[in-house]
């Protein structure tokens, strides 16, 4: 149910400002934790509240548009939501709630500081994901996706120690240089071609008539431009951004920033270039067996990583590689089970993340080989584990399984049979890293038994991943609804 007087258009703006006002109640209730986690949920509550009727605005066939400021002629900062859009919005909306309440029971009972900064950041960061997910045009998603940049930096400095600030650097400088040295000037470049660069079904360089050089120069450059979706070898900020805690984790890895990057590689390919357009690039099946690869090597390094949390990063790195391979294909199939992984992977990893958090939190360990034994005195926490492994695994009924399927038709329909071997490598190579540990929780003994004292994680750290991870199984069954929301990015008549 939308608020009175409410519009699409008003909801547009409203996606933004309800975060933006969120933090600054955070702020003003910094010395006040029951208020500042009440604004928080309240800020959560209402921005979903908002989104929900914009995806159904945008289902029934609206796209709501909003121009702030105008820069230069064809120069736009605006708004336009649709259905990539709007799924994108939804996710990052929803799992804010979800994230927000691990938040409370993981800093709260590690006692963190500076518990104040973090959730008015964090907030900031959100507000910065909705820009992205709205954006009209290339300079306009260029605008908050640097601020998303920024937002997150403190995020991923905030224990202050010599380390954090170490991964923190690291985080800034691939970020920032990508962005600056690669992403820009595609941008000023697509600009300069096409008099804007607004998003435009068929794709605006395809209308443009690009060449297939200047074409395959540009795709290299938003390709590695857009560091947000990790493809190697412009990958190790994120798991170097793994020094902060663990809500910020899930944030980087389900919520908002990888998210945020791999959207943009979809956005980029369906609106500025056009999926036909992307099919004669040469460029494209250069970018496209870097992606493959990406996807096998960042699992292979990830099963040598015994800290859970530097193995569930490999293992983003992998699976944001399925995004962007679906992207540089192009064919409709690929770029649905491009579109469909955003979705599921963010409710599996999200789960993964806030299980390594929890049990850190209950035992004081992070790495793989400390959770033997473990699943018998905490099963719940070690279930929905499982459940996000066996997703992120593609293992029905779990939603996971749909963006593989989708992505080898994808490549078959691109006559590039091999890259079906190398999704079925990364299933293979997801077993051995991710299902393991819950098997060895559950089924090995403990190296050491826990104390009589020994109470297990905080529930608020236990029910959100309970909760995601239903929702991984639950997205098995929602395959069709989502891919009939999805179609209408291709134009009509187009059928994956």
């Amino acid at each position: 149910m939308s608020f009175a007087g409410w519009t699409p258009e008003l909801g547009l703006a409203l996606a933004m400002l309800i975060p933006l006002a969120g933090a600054v109640a955070i702020i003003s209730f910094a010395r006040f934790p029951v208020l500042r986690e009440t604004a928080t949920m309240a800020t959560a509550g209402l921005l979903l509240a908002n989104v929900i009727p914009l995806v159904i605005a945008v289902g029934q066939g609206a796209r709501p548009e909003l121009q702030i400021a105008q820069i230069a002629d064809g120069l736009d900062i605006a708004f336009r939501l649709e259905p990539l859009g709007a799924v994108f919005a939804a996710v990052a909306s929803t799992l804010w709630i979800v994230n927000s309440l691990f938040s409370f029971g993981y800093m709260n009972n590690n006692n963190e500081k500076n518990k104040p900064r973090f959730y008015f950041f964090f907030a900031i960061a959100i507000a910065s994901a909705m820009g992205v997910a709205l954006s009209a045009n290339m300079l306009t998603l260029f605008v908050f996706y640097e601020a998303l940049t920024l937002s997150t930096y403190p995020l991923v400095a905030h224990k202050e120690n010599e380390t954090s600030r170490r991964g923190a650097r690291i985080y800034l400088l691939i970020l920032l240089g990508t962005s600056l040295g690669l992403l820009l000037p595609a941008t000023v470049m697509t600009y300069a071609i096409a008099g804007t660069t607004d998003f435009i079904q068929g794709g605006l360089l395809a209308q443009a008539g690009v060449g297939l050089a200047m074409g395959g120069t540009l795709l290299f450059l938003y390709a590695y431009g857009i560091g947000k979706a990790a493809l190697m070898p412009v990958h190790p900020w994120l798991p170097n951004a793994m020094v902060a805690p663990t809500p910020v984790s899930a944030l980087l890895h389900a919520v908002a920033v990888v998210k945020a990057g791999v959207f943009t590689m979809l956005k980029v390919v369906i609106y500025i270039f056009g999926p036909g357009f992307v099919q004669t690039l040469p460029a494209a099946d250069w970018l496209a067996g870097i992606a493959a690869v990406s996807i096998v090597l960042a699992s292979v390094i990830a099963m040598t990583k015994n800290n859970l949390k530097a193995r569930l990063a490999f293992s983003t790195v992998s699976q944001l590689s399925y995004i962007t391979l679906g992207a540089m294909l192009a064919t409709p199939a690929a770029l649905i089970g491009g579109a469909l992984q955003i979705v599921m992977h963010a409710f599996a990893k999200i789960t993964l993340f806030m299980g390594a958090g929890a049990f850190y939190t209950a035992t004081g360990k992070s790495n793989v080989t400390d959770t033997r034994g473990y699943g018998r005195y905490m099963p719940w926490l070690f279930g929905a584990f499982l459940m996000g492994a066996l997703s992120i695994t593609g293992i029905p009924p779990f939603g996971g399984m749909w963006p593989k399927i989708f992505l080898s038709l994808g490549a078959l329909d691109a006559g590039q049979t091999w890259i079906v071997y190398a999704l079925v490598a990364s299933s293979i190579l997801n077993v051995g890293y991710l299902i393991v540990i819950p098997a060895r929780a559950f089924f090995s003994p403990p190296t050491e038994a826990p104390t009589r004292e020994f109470k297990g994680a905080p529930k608020l750290t236990v029910i959100p991943p309970v909760l995601t991870g239903c929702a991984a199984l639950a997205l098995f069954f929602l395959v069709e609804p989502l891919y009939n929301y999805l179609l209408p990015i291709f134009g009509e008549g187009v059928t994956p």
